[in-house]
């Protein structure tokens, strides 16, 4: 791995998870182009869907900030850790799911390029070690549900928890 990438991403998590504590723990759900770019220069159309649905959700229950990068946007939230593993807002979902649905209506309106996108879950564990996490692969015209991206999310983050159930 890429360690400037690396250090620049443990500098963000620790600029973003040193605002709050309170059992929750910061993590980043990525939406990353395969290949080409994926931001405003390239995506004003995504980007402007992006920013309206942003203007007009109500995020209250959340503390979060969305990174914009040439892959694809980023966005820093606090997760509940729960005895299922990660809990994930409802208003974390839909807004994974307005960025998915922007980049294709993008698409639709003449942004380039087109390729697939990935999500991705991502953060430091409690002994500071790195993880990363594909959970979904996304074809540039597919339309993806909130329950699709949830049932991706919460897969992900049991699969330990299943592990040690099926060995008792």
């Amino acid at each position: 791995m890429d360690t400037y990438w690396q250090e620049q991403f443990r500098t963000r998590m620790k600029r973003f998870g040193a605002t709050k504590t309170d059992g929750l723990v910061p993590a980043s759900i990525k939406v990353r182009i395969n290949s080409g770019c994926f931001h405003r220069e390239h995506s004003p159309e995504a980007y402007r869907l992006i920013d309206d649905y942003v203007a007009g959700a109500d995020l209250s229950d959340v503390h979060y900030e969305i990174e914009e990068h040439e892959t694809g946007p980023e966005i820093l939230v606090y997760l509940a850790v729960t005895a299922a593993g990660l809990g994930f807002a409802k208003s974390i979902v839909e807004l994974v799911t307005a960025i998915i649905k922007a980049r294709s209506e993008g698409i639709k309106r003449g942004d380039r390029p087109s390729d697939p996108l990935e999500l991705i879950v991502r953060g430091y564990s409690k002994d500071g070690g790195y993880f990363e996490e594909k959970i979904l692969r996304i074809p540039p015209h597919e339309i993806v549900t909130a329950k699709e991206i949830k049932d991706a999310l919460t897969k992900q983050t049991q699969k330990p928890q299943k592990k040690r159930q099926k060995k008792k």
